[in-house]
C-alpha cells in the first residue's frame, strides 16, 4: 500500500514537473503551435520544406538590354510575379519635412531639405525617383531604382555611373524586379545572385557570411556614398564588423569624404541613407532570422502550390509573419510591444533632433558673428559632424528600433552627447 502511494506521488510529481515545464518553458510554445495550425489551417505552419521548387531554364529575354523581366518568368512564376507587383499597394507617402521641421534645419543646403518623403513600394522607384525636388545630374540615383540600372553597369563598367540622369533613365525599362535578386538565372531552389557590383567589391569573399536572404535586399537597404573619382556607388565598409556607425564614420573621416558643405556652418557634412542591413546585422534577430522570414510570408495558392509571396510587408501587419515572432515570444501582443519600442525610439528622435538643430542654429550664429576663431570653430564643427550623423544614422534607418532597438538608443545618446559637448564649446 506504502509502495503504491509512492508511485502515485511520484506520477504525481512527474505530471507537475511537466506541467510546470509546458508552462514555463513550452507553454507558450504549444500556444504557437495551435497559432500556426490555426494560421494555415489543416495544412499546418508551412515552411522553406514545403516549397516544391521548379527546375526550370530562364525564359527568353524581351527586354531591350537582354534583362529577364517580370513579365517573362510569369508563366513559370504566376503567383511569384502577382505578389511582386502588388507592391503597388504600398501607395502612402509621409512628409518627413511636414512631420519633423527641424529636418529643414539639419539639411539645410542638401536635397533633403527640399524633398524627403517616405518610401513607396518597390513598383513606384522610377515614377518616384524621375519627380523628385532633390536634383540628381548623374545616372548613379537610379543605382536601386531598377534592374536596368545593374544590368548596363554590369556590360559596361563604373563609367555608367557618371552619364546623365535623363539620359540612363530614358533607358530603363522596369522597377525593382527579378534580376536585382537573382539576375537571368532560373533562380532554380531560390538561388540567390548578386548583381550589384559594388556589393561584391566592397565585401568580396566576406559576402559568404551574411545570409543571401539578407544580402539580396542589402544590395540597396544600406549605407553607401558615391566615390570622387567617378561617381560609383560604393559600400563605406568591407565586413559585418565594419558596419558599426563609429566605423563606417571613421572610414569616411580617413578619406576625407562628405556629402555637402553646409553654407550657414561651414561643416562638412554627411547624410546618412537607410542604413537597415547595418542596423539588423549587428542585432539579436540577424542570429536566429533573415530579411525573407520577416518580410516575405511562405503562401500557399488555392491549386496547393507553396510560394514565397514577393509582396514585402511588415511583420506586424501579417498573421503569417507575426506566427513566426510567435515562435520566441510566444503569447506577447507582438503589435502593441513593437508599436510601444517605435513610439519610444520617435520620440526620443524629435527630443534629440530639435537639439541638433538647436545646436546648428548656434554653430552658424558663431560663424557669423565670429566670435571664435576659425581654429575653434573647426573644432566645433568636427563635432556637429558626429553628431548629425549618429542622429541620422537612426533616423533614416526605416524599421525605427524594431531591427534593433539598443542600436537606435545608442545613436541617439551619443548624438546627445556630442551636441552638449558642442554647445559648451560655444559657451552655451
Amino acid at each position: 500500500m506504502e509502495k503504491s502511494s509512492q508511485i502515485r506521488k511520484l506520477i504525481i510529481a512527474a505530471a507537475v514537473v511537466v506541467l510546470a515545464v509546458l508552462f514555463v518553458g513550452g507553454f507558450a510554445k504549444g500556444k504557437d503551435m495551435m497559432y500556426h495550425l490555426v494560421n494555415r489551417g489543416a495544412l499546418g505552419p508551412l515552411t522553406r520544406a514545403d516549397i516544391q521548387y521548379q527546375n526550370v531554364d530562364a525564359p527568353m529575354a524581351t527586354s531591350n538590354d537582354g534583362t529577364v523581366n517580370a513579365n517573362d518568368w510569369k508563366e513559370l512564376y504566376p503567383y511569384i510575379v502577382t505578389t511582386m507587383g502588388d507592391n503597388k499597394k504600398n501607395d502612402y507617402v509621409v512628409s518627413y519635412l511636414e512631420q519633423d521641421p527641424y529636418l529643414v534645419n539639419i539639411y539645410e543646403g542638401y536635397g533633403f531639405a527640399k524633398d524627403y518623403g517616405s518610401a513607396r513600394g518597390h513598383e513606384y522607384c522610377l515614377e518616384d525617383v524621375s519627380k523628385t525636388q532633390r536634383p540628381h545630374a548623374k545616372a548613379n540615383c537610379l543605382t536601386c531604382k531598377t534592374p536596368n540600372m545593374a544590368k548596363l553597369v554590369n556590360d559596361m563598367g563604373v563609367g555608367v555611373y557618371s552619364m546623365s540622369f535623363d539620359e540612363v533613365m530614358s533607358l530603363m525599362e522596369e522597377n525593382v524586379s527579378c534580376y536585382t535578386c537573382h539576375g537571368n538565372d532560373a533562380g532554380n531552389a531560390g538561388k540567390i545572385t548578386i548583381t550589384h557590383s559594388y556589393v561584391q567589391k566592397a565585401l568580396g569573399e566576406n559576402m559568404a557570411a551574411i545570409d543571401p536572404a539578407t544580402l539580396s535586399c542589402g544590395q540597396c537597404h544600406i549605407e553607401y556614398y558615391f566615390t570622387p573619382a567617378d561617381s560609383e556607388t560604393m559600400m563605406p565598409y568591407h565586413s559585418v564588423a565594419e558596419m558599426t556607425p563609429e566605423a563606417i564614420l571613421a572610414y569616411y573621416d580617413s578619406i576625407g569624404f562628405s556629402d555637402w558643405t553646409q553654407e550657414s556652418t561651414g561643416a562638412k557634412l554627411l547624410k546618412a541613407q537607410h542604413p537597415e542591413m547595418e542596423t539588423f546585422l549587428s542585432g539579436k534577430h540577424a542570429a536566429l532570422l533573415n530579411c525573407a522570414d520577416c518580410h516575405m510570408p511562405i503562401e500557399q495558392a488555392e491549386d496547393g502550390t507553396v510560394y514565397h509571396s514577393h509582396l514585402l510587408v511588415s511583420p506586424l501587419e501579417n498573421e503569417t509573419l507575426l506566427s513566426t515572432c510567435a515562435e520566441c515570444h510566444g503569447d506577447t501582443d507582438m503589435v502593441q510591444m513593437v508599436h510601444r519600442l517605435q513610439d519610444r525610439v520617435t520620440a526620443r528622435e524629435t527630443e534629440v533632433g530639435n537639439k541638433l538643430a538647436e545646436f546648428n542654429d548656434a554653430l552658424a550664429d558663431a560663424v557669423q558673428k565670429k566670435t571664435l576663431s576659425e581654429t575653434k570653430l573647426d573644432e566645433v564643427r568636427k563635432i556637429y559632424r558626429e553628431a548629425q550623423w549618429f542622429f541620422d544614422f537612426c533616423y533614416v534607418e526605416n524599421s525605427e528600433g524594431a531591427h534593433n532597438s539598443e542600436l537606435s538608443f545608442h545613436c541617439l545618446d551619443t548624438s546627445e552627447a556630442k551636441i552638449e559637448e558642442g554647445m559648451k564649446l560655444l559657451g552655451n
